[in-house]
């Protein structure tokens, strides 16, 4: 595990868990299409709205993904565009109407060199959670099977704190097993509650509460957050 710091100035983008699921839980990802489609749109939309996808499930009824986004401000535009177009997409597949998801997205700030790693293991650790599979890399529409084994998919940037578990991919991909087998039940608590950041002080202290999603505070004239 690499050091943690406790202090995060959010000079760079701001990292969002962020969460939805199906109007009355039902399954809305129905066969290999419905993922494949739903994971073209997230890789589709990312020119756009500028952000990196660290960690991410598709389950049969909602989904996680843990981003990190340029400018922290078009968090609802991408997520609004999203579920419109698989909402589109459903519809006329499956000759429905109405409402596909169960409302407004839920979006929790990870302070980033703190938790990046332990909300991803959460996410990944949904189907395993969920008793359908006994570990997270058997799992096909997540991120664990890239960490794991190596597996390209198109979608998932590297968490940069996974590069310090290893000298090697085979180091690395080992550790990261490892790393998704302990994890503490009171910590992964805290990435249910969606509407509470997760960090320590100084990292709650640089957030504000705006439209029902927080944001970098503001220092006199807004200013565009760089990558770094």
């Amino acid at each position: 595990m690499p050091g943690t710091a406790r202090r995060h100035q959010l000079e760079g983008c701001l990292t969002y868990h962020v969460f939805n699921r199906s109007h009355c839980r039902v399954p809305i990802f129905e066969d290999e299409e419905d993922f494949e489609r739903f994971k073209g749109l997230i890789v589709r939309f990312r020119r756009r709205y500028r952000y990196k996808v660290y960690h991410w499930v598709i389950m049969s009824n909602h989904y996680h993904f843990l981003i990190e986004l340029e400018e922290p401000y078009e968090l609802s535009r991408f997520i609004s565009s999203l579920q419109r177009a698989y909402t589109a997409y459903y519809h006329m597949k499956y000759q429905t109407s109405g409402y596909l998801w169960q409302g407004r997205f839920k979006s929790q700030p990870v302070e980033k060199e703190s938790y990046l790693l332990t909300c991803g293991r959460y996410i990944e650790r949904n189907p395993v959670v969920a008793k359908m599979i006994e570990e997270a890399m058997e799992y096909q529409h997540s991120s664990a099977r890239h960490y794991c084994l190596g597996t390209e998919d198109g979608l998932t940037e590297i968490n940069p704190f996974y590069e310090s578990l290893g000298r090697n991919a085979i180091e690395k991909q080992t550790n990261y097993r490892d790393f998704l087998l302990n994890f503490d039940e009171e910590e992964e608590g805290s990435f249910e509650q969606l509407e509470r950041p997760m960090g320590y002080e100084k990292f709650l202290e640089r957030l504000m509460k705006e439209r029902g999603h927080y944001f970098p505070r503001r220092r006199g004239r807004s200013r565009r957050i760089i990558c770094s």
